[in-house]
């Protein structure tokens, strides 16, 4: 018999362990190909499958006629790797013509626009990544791309261009980072407004990586295709807004204002020809410009109104039937009332004047006689249906609803002081919408600066707007009209006619209060309507602060003339052929 540790017994013993350790093998080898097979391929190919996003491409902005306010481009980032870049070598012929971050640096600088010795000290290191040059164009990638040089990678990225500069900067709006970050979105404008149209749905692509992080070509691979966003249409016409901001401009030099803002809207559909605020931002680099000065202050910004107001009592007293065109009324310099006595704005003796004659002179003190004769109830009402205290929805953010108290909050100065144009507020858009109720024959037809939205595929979808509203009759629009044409031509604002044309608008001036709270500044407007006999556009005309006078007339009535000559020739509006009702305006 063989002993313990013979070699025998120690063969025995392996070959019975070997058999052991086989089966353990052959156990998991059955386990991992029969029994657990499928969970274990599904885990691996789940550590092999990659999901991105893929982003849509951020649709344009364009004007009514298609011309491009706001587009994406592709610009790429260039990043270096120094420590390949260290390594980096170009040769010809076994000669050595090019090596390492210097040689590098002298190459690329030309390309991408940057001093050699501030590239060369980039290149230098041992980052693995550090940016050498941002938003280069593909033009400029092509020509770094052709020097082949180790260690020098970029990415692709989107920026938003504004090929325009400021003009209409205060509608279009701009994006956070000009658009050059993942995410980033729209601050301002249409860009901020219409985010959600602009970016369209992102889509995502799902494929096999190897261990290496490249594609596996024969793997799995699947797509969700993005949805580009579509292009928003604005009403905006370029070219009468870019008029409209050098009218404004030239204003504000000869009149000192510190301020302006100019609305023109077209009468029969209400839409926004120009909408104009000095200062406007340049979205391409909107942080060159004070943050409150970023947004329209045509529908943000609030004044009082003014003797513009004053169409609105006198409108009401004719569909009330207070008054005719040619009532009789005596106007005096003073008018005493239980609380207060006003004032006209110059000091004359006691005028005979019509319904006509007290719109054309602008007298307050006739307007209270008239607005008087109404309850607070009624003129609260006719101030909401021109809509007075609300927004216009025209399609910006930030819109301001103006400010205009319930009648029961009037105090006894208020009272009367609303039927004149103080004591409410109003924004620009607000009071070109006041307008155009005369210029509609007493239909409401609620502004918009967006004509519609253009998807991907070229269907076009009109934004939904308001329905119009029926505020005063026709025949009271058409006596109110024949009054305003007075205006221009025998009242506070000949400078607004126009050679040829029929021009029918008001006047207004009042207080503004400083940034301590005490009136000592001035609002001077003119609202116009042209031509009066068959009406096209409305153009409002804000001044703030002007210093060479304080009159509508004298200072808001030239733009009004320069904008309307430009806006009719632009839209080809022929000259007037028709009549406007006239009425006097004194009686004996």
């Amino acid at each position: 018999m063989p002993k313990v540790g013979e070699p025998g017994r120690r063969q025995t013993v392996l070959s019975v362990a070997s058999l052991l350790l086989l089966g353990v093998f052959v156990a998991r080898l059955v386990d991992v190909q029969l029994v657990n097979a499928a969970p274990l391929a599904e885990a691996a190919l789940a550590q092999r499958l990659v999901t991105a996003d893929v982003t849509p491409a951020r649709a344009d902005i364009v004007d009514r006629n298609g011309v491009v306010l706001a587009t994406s481009v592709e610009r790429y980032n260039v990043w270096v790797n120094q420590t390949k870049i260290a390594e980096w070598k170009r040769t010809e012929q076994g000669k050595v013509l090019a090596a390492g971050p210097l040689d590098a640096a002298r190459i690329l600088a030309p390309i991408l626009g940057m001093n050699e010795s501030e590239l060369a000290a980039d290149l230098v290191g041992d980052k693995t990544f550090q940016y050498l040059a941002k938003s280069i164009t593909p033009e400029e990638l092509d020509l770094v791309r052709a020097e082949r040089i180790s260690g020098i990678e970029w990415e692709a990225t989107p920026v938003r261009l504004y090929p325009n500069g400021d003009i209409a900067g205060n509608v279009i709006g701009f994006m956070a980072e000009n658009g050059q970050s993942p995410g980033a979105v729209g601050m301002a404008g249409v860009e901020k407004m219409y985010e959600d149209q602009l970016t369209g749905t992102a889509g995502s692509r799902t494929y096999e990586r190897s261990r290496y992080g490249t594609i596996i070509p024969t793997g799995i691979h699947s797509e969700t295709p993005a949805v580009d966003g579509s292009t928003v249409q604005l009403t905006v016409d370029r070219d009468i807004q870019y008029y409209t901001q050098q009218a404004l401009d030239r204003a504000l030099a000869t009149t000192g204002a510190r301020a302006g803002t100019v609305v023109v809207m077209d009468s029969r559909t209400g839409e926004i020809l120009a909408l104009v605020d000095s200062g406007a931002v340049d979205p391409n680099d909107p942080g060159a410009t004070p943050a409150s000065q970023r947004g329209s202050g045509a529908v943000q910004d609030v004044f009082e109104p003014g003797s513009t107001a004053k169409t609105i009592t006198m409108a009401a007293a004719l569909e009330e039937g207070i008054a005719t065109p040619t009532s009789q009324f005596v106007a005096p310099y003073a008018y005493a009332t239980p609380y207060k006595v006003f004032h006209d704005s110059h000091a004359h003796a006691d005028e005979k004047l019509t319904l006509a004659g007290v719109l054309v002179t602008s007298s307050n003190t006739g307007t209270i006689q008239i607005g008087q004769q109404m309850s607070d109830e009624t003129r609260y009402d006719y101030l909401r249906k021109f809509g007075l205290g609300e927004p216009t929805n025209l399609g910006l953010p930030n819109e301001s609803s103006g400010i205009l108290h319930p009648y029961q909050d009037w105090d006894p100065i208020t009272k009367y002081a609303t039927m004149f144009g103080q004591g409410v507020a109003v924004t620009a858009v607000q009071t070109a919408q006041v307008y155009g109720v005369v210029a509609n024959n007493g239909l409401r037809i609620s502004p918009t600066i967006v004509k519609g939205f253009e998807d991907a595929d070229g269907t076009f979808t009109p934004r939904d707007n308001a329905e119009p509203v029926r505020v005063i009759s026709e025949s009271t629009a058409k006596a109110l009209m024949g009054m305003l044409v007075e205006v221009t031509e025998d009242g506070t604002a000949p400078k607004a006619a126009i050679d040829g044309y029929l021009v029918a608008g008001k006047t207004g001036t009042a207080q503004a209060p400083d940034d301590n709270g005490v009136l000592n500044k001035v609002v001077a407007s003119f609202v116009g309507i042209a031509p009066a006999d068959d009406p096209r556009i409305v153009i409002s005309v804000v001044m703030y602060d002007p210093k060479s006078s304080i009159w509508g007339g004298e200072t808001a009535a030239p733009v009004f003339h320069d904008v309307a000559t430009f806006a009719l020739q632009t839209l080809r509006v022929p000259p007037t052929k028709g009549e406007v009702t006239r009425y006097p305006t004194t009686w004996e």
